[in-house]
């Protein structure tokens, strides 16, 4: 997990400050948070039901799309919901929910750079 969180933020574009991950045993599960100079990336991770949940913030020059493929390939998952959230913004009536589609470019899974990210990731 640490090893595709630092390619996430590689991806990304961002600077990493601190990274702090706890294993969820007995289940085998992650948490955690990749602290960045742009913000941050959590994750939290249900094995035993074939589910993560990322938080991806980031601001500035950092693009998160560019993660998403990385994350795919990472849980070598056919299903990626992605939701947009800008901040200090209201959220959109349809909750901003897209189905990033395997063809799309990354900088076409997202909208903008100063956004919320989630994915949710079924195996």
């Amino acid at each position: 997990m640490e090893r595709t969180l630092r390619r996430c933020v590689e991806a990304s574009g961002a600077t990493l400050l601190h990274m702090h991950l706890h294993d969820l045993n007995p289940t085998g599960g992650v948490t955690g948070v990749a602290v960045l100079k742009e913000s941050h990336i959590a994750i939290h991770s249900w094995p035993e039901s074939g589910y993560a949940a990322l938080d991806i913030f980031m601001s500035g020059s950092a693009d998160p799309a560019r993660a998403i493929p990385v994350l795919r390939e990472a849980f070598e998952t056919e299903e990626v919901r992605v939701t947009t959230q800008l901040r200090g913004s209201a959220p959109k009536a349809d909750g901003g929910q897209k189905k990033a589609k395997a063809k799309r470019k990354p900088a076409e899974a997202v909208a903008r750079p100063r956004a919320i990210r989630k994915a949710k990731v079924a195996a």
